[in-house]
């Protein structure tokens, strides 16, 4: 298990050398049971770091924000941002460096291994606890999880509350990163794609009248859109509010600006909408989970990106973020490639 004071060790170094502009970590309020992300510019101030099984977000996606904040710079700071990286986080990151979003010398990266464990879904663990409050999350030897309550300590299985994609994951350690904390050891997961299998014994119409229901529910928030890190983009397609601007753009352009779907979260724009997002993350979502566990109505997101992910797979043998050298799956093509769809 990973130490939390050699994260804290790491991030003071990094700071009092001056490596980093700031580091991206976890920390935890006290009357918070989840971590939150911390924003750490000051050696001192790396004592607030943690590393516990709530550290669920993934960082990356304040990169982002990082970017834009340095175009509206006259002389923007050119050191590297430091950032505190699980697995999967990992991935993301080299997808962003595939697609030349960042380069390798923008970051700095602390890779924390998962090792036999993984993070928690905050959900299963309100379910497990029945109205109990937890105070504390911590790793036991094995694959077992310590919950604090004010009832006092329950030891849980891990299987029991971790993350779905932690349960499948095959990446629990970083593959990029300037410092790694804990043991390089490959786990191999339970099942992969086990809950796209189970969706996949369905009858097509089981399958529409399933994803019907389930978009019927989205308000349009885009929370999963401002969450992942995929979604870059300066103007969204499926969002009329979301454009690029310009100190040149008139009143005349952003009035007219083309409107693909409609805002209104109608069935039939929600499904475009959710249809739209899943094959621009076809062969880059990473499965971090991060769309799932913000969406505010409870859709199962990350079922449809992981079926993506799985075609991506078997048809191409293609895996997202595994190698940042290697060209996105779009943008190439083998002679053998599968080519049933041409009639």
């Amino acid at each position: 298990m990973v130490n939390p004071e050699e994260l804290k060790n790491e991030a003071k170094k990094a700071l009092k050398e001056g490596k980093v502009k700031y580091i991206i970590g976890y920390r935890k309020k006290p009357e918070e049971s989840m971590a939150t992300p911390a924003f750490i510019r000051r050696a001192e101030d790396s004592e607030i770091l943690i590393w516990d099984p709530t550290c669920v977000h993934n960082l990356v996606r304040f990169l982002s924000d990082e970017k834009r904040r340095r175009k509206r710079e006259k002389n923007p700071e050119q050191r590297p941002v430091g950032i505190v990286i699980k697995g999967c986080d990992s991935r993301a990151i080299n997808v962003l460096l595939q697609e030349k979003f960042i380069a390798r010398e923008d970051v700095y990266l602390i890779g924390i291994s998962c090792e036999d464990n993984g993070v928690i879904d905050e959900k299963k663990l309100r379910k497990k606890l029945n109205g109990r409050k937890a105070k504390r999350v911590d790793f036991k030897e094995g694959q077992e999880l310590i919950i604090e309550t004010e009832e006092g300590k329950i030891f849980l299985p891990a299987k029991e509350i971790l993350a779905e994609r932690c349960l499948e994951c095959k990446v629990n350690f970083p593959i990029v990163y300037d410092v790694l904390l804990g043991d390089k050891t490959k786990r191999k997961p339970e099942k992969e794609f086990a809950s796209v299998e189970k969706f996949d014994s369905l009858s097509t119409s089981q399958k529409w009248d399933f994803w019907k229901n389930q978009l019927e529910k989205c308000i349009r928030c885009y929370a999963c859109r401002s969450v992942c890190p995929m979604c870059y983009c300066d103007e969204c397609v499926v969002d009329t509010i979301s454009f690029a601007v310009s100190a040149d753009t008139t009143a005349e352009e952003k009035a007219n600006k083309i409107k693909w779907i409609e805002k209104s979260p109608v069935l039939s724009e929600n499904i475009v909408y959710h249809m739209v997002r899943a094959i621009h993350l076809a062969g880059r979502c990473v499965d971090c989970g991060e769309c799932e566990r913000a969406c505010p109505v409870n859709i199962p997101l990350r079922l449809l990106n992981n079926k993506m992910e799985k075609e991506a797979k078997e048809l191409f043998g293609y895996e997202a973020g595994l190698d940042s050298q290697q060209p996105s799956l779009v943008a190439c093509f083998r002679d053998e490639d599968p080519q049933d769809f041409i009639r």
